[in-house]
């Protein structure tokens, strides 16, 4: 386990945040509708393990379905980089952050993280999803 602090933004850096993740205990990527059009890929954590630095009110959100999420993004350049909610499947509150809004990881960490693809589209994220090719 290897637990790092990275800093991150939006595009335009009205958003920054800084999180502690451990890249190599795994990254996701989902098929779902959602995910599938934002090309999303991220990696879940503990609230705790998360800290926004500024553009609280530079942020826009969006819910659908349940409502149980928070898709935020900066209402000044539209990126996403990160979400949050409570799914009492996957322990109760999270944030999901979008590991290429990461400003400060090198790309052979991206590059070695794993992937797994879950399976959203049939509503069965804890399954793997079979097409993965243009997630």
């Amino acid at each position: 386990m290897t637990m790092k602090t990275y800093q991150g933004s939006c595009h335009c850096r009205a958003v920054t945040f800084e999180a502690d993740i451990d890249l190599e205990a795994g990254t996701g990527k989902c098929n779902c509708s959602y995910c599938r059009k934002r090309r999303n890929w991220g990696v879940v954590l503990k609230p705790d393990q998360f800290r926004l630095l500024s553009g609280r009110d530079a942020l826009g959100e969006y819910q659908f379905g349940t409502k149980s999420g928070h898709h935020r993004f900066c209402v000044y350049c539209g990126i996403a980089p990160f979400g949050d909610g409570h799914v009492e499947a996957i322990g109760g509150d999270f944030v999901s952050v979008q590991v290429l809004c990461l400003d400060d990881v090198p790309l052979a960490e991206l590059e070695a993280a794993p992937v797994r693809y879950a399976d959203g589209l049939h509503d069965a994220w804890w399954q793997e999803a079979e097409e993965k090719a243009i997630l």
